[in-house]
């Protein structure tokens, strides 16, 4: 993701680029750790003391409703987002929260009745187990 890419997706509506919103921008290009608003927060916030959370939240909300990050709830206890808005699939460590992306394809065909009378759009399939790292720990198979 990029800057102009926010310009180009949508001309109708400007994304106004505050020193704030590219900071929050840059902190999400290339990034694979799936932050919440807080993660993201805490690390742009360091470098723009000033920023607020609601600053955080109401651009990632704008980004989302943009189709430029990917909002996901895989996490109970808050959301998560992801800057990678190909399609692709996720792993989820239980223990540890860890969450790995799958860009490879699943194919997923629908049982009979339900793939005549449902129309598929699309999927997102997500796995859980347990990490290398926390299998390590735990010494689990």
């Amino acid at each position: 993701m990029n800057r102009t890419f926010i310009q180009k997706r949508e001309p109708a509506s400007p994304f106004k680029r505050t020193p704030q919103r590219l900071a929050i921008l840059d902190y999400l290009k290339g990034n694979t750790d799936h932050p919440s608003a807080d993660d993201i927060y805490r690390a742009v916030s360091r470098k723009y003391q000033s920023m607020s959370f609601a600053t955080v939240y109401n651009t990632l909300n704008t980004l989302t409703k943009k189709g430029t990050l990917r909002e996901l709830t895989i996490d109970p206890e808050r959301k998560r987002y992801d800057p990678d808005t190909t399609r692709h699939h996720h792993l989820i460590c239980v223990l540890c929260g860890t969450i790995v992306d799958i860009p490879e394809g699943i194919a997923v065909d629908l049982p009979g009745k339900l793939a005549r009378d449902f129309t598929l759009l699309g999927n997102h399939i997500e796995f859980y187990g347990h990490c290398s790292r926390c299998k390590k720990k735990r010494k689990t198979p």
